[in-house]
């Protein structure tokens, strides 16, 4: 508006307007987790398909549900992420998942990981990654119950019993065994390029049914950058510092530590460095805190893969890491404007 002296004009601030909310925010991450999805359905079949389902439904369910008789709030499923959490942590999930299982992960997800502080925005911690650890340390036998595709998975349920196995990645099986004499065994099997990297990154292994596929995932991870929706920073140092840290082990004690590209390929590591580690709300909102965040992120996971009792890191380091955002976001900040 301006003055009746025309000396002083008023108008819109120098803001930089970005045209999107929240709900195609979500949407647009929803449509990056189709390629990943797919391949699930591939691989796993119609169990892949009900775990989705159930993580869907029993997760918009449980916030419809929470929201409307305990916290006589309103309604937000309409933002779709509770629809987001659900498929996130479905993603997480071997296929054999029962639905009853799914559905305490989603209860816990939401009602734990994300209404307890007050909804979205206001979680610390990723609500999928709060509801699949608490799933891993309730029900680990169910967790890592994997589902065998043929190929490396079946010579090696030939060679020992099933029913010691803790999980189905090379990374999984090595751990299982460490300290004993077929633990090198295992080590020089994998080593010997029997199962190559292709296979590994196109998705034709075993594994949670989200993350079984690298090239799925990268796929989305690349729709999301080019929509600004996530930035690189995160993912790129996160695996970065896992495959440097992963080569650097190998070389120190080749005998008794995979090649860096069962690290990079197998396991979550790119499902958590694209998708949950990249959250807005969790992770730092600079340039240099992203960096740190991503490094942190992957020196924790080779730590618990390396030394750790599990044999995968990637759901513990993201939740560590989520505990120092704050820290983070207070130190490393940008220069003002004019200083």
């Amino acid at each position: 508006m301006e003055t009746k002296d025309k000396k002083w004009i008023v108008g819109q601030g120098s803001h930089i307007y970005f045209p999107q909310d929240t709900r195609i925010i979500m949407f647009q991450v929803i449509l990056a987790l189709l390629p990943a999805c797919a391949m699930a359905l591939y691989v796993f079949g119609m169990d892949a398909l009900k775990v989705l389902l159930v993580g869907v439904i029993s997760a918009v369910a449980a916030e419809a549900l929470i929201q409307k008789y305990l916290m006589k709030t309103a309604l937000t499923i309409n933002d779709y992420s509770a629809a987001l959490t659900g498929l996130l942590l479905a993603l997480n999930l071997p296929a054999s998942s029962p639905w009853w299982m799914i559905c305490i992960g989603s209860l816990i997800a939401i009602g734990i990981g994300k209404l307890a502080y007050g909804g979205l925005g206001q979680n610390p911690f990723n609500p999928a990654l709060v509801g699949r650890v608490a799933l891993l340390i309730g029900f680990p036998a169910l967790m890592t119950n994997w589902s065998v595709t043929g190929g490396y998975l079946a010579e090696l349920y030939r060679k020992v019993n099933p029913e010691t196995l803790t999980a189905a990645t090379p990374l999984g099986f090595v751990k299982a065994y460490s300290g004993t004499n077929f633990s090198a065994d295992l080590v020089n099997y994998f080593n010997s390029y029997k199962i190559n990297w292709e296979s590994l990154f196109v998705g034709t292994t075993s594994g949670s049914i989200g993350e079984i596929s690298e090239l799925a995932l990268l796929l989305g991870g690349a729709y999301l950058i080019y929509k600004k929706v996530i930035n690189w920073e995160i993912p790129v140092s996160f695996i970065g510092t896992v495959g440097l840290i992963s080569m650097a082990a190998y070389y120190a004690n080749p005998q008794a530590t995979l090649l860096p590209h069962y690290h990079l390929l197998s396991g979550g590591l790119f499902l958590g460095a694209i998708f949950m580690a990249t959250d807005m709300v969790t992770s730092p909102f600079t340039f240099k805190g992203r960096i740190i965040f991503g490094i942190g992120c992957g020196v924790l996971t080779m730590l618990i893969r390396l030394y750790g009792g599990y044999p995968e890191g990637v759901s513990f380091a993201i939740l560590l890491m989520n505990i120092f955002v704050p820290i983070i976001d207070i130190y490393i900040k940008p220069k003002r404007f004019g200083v």
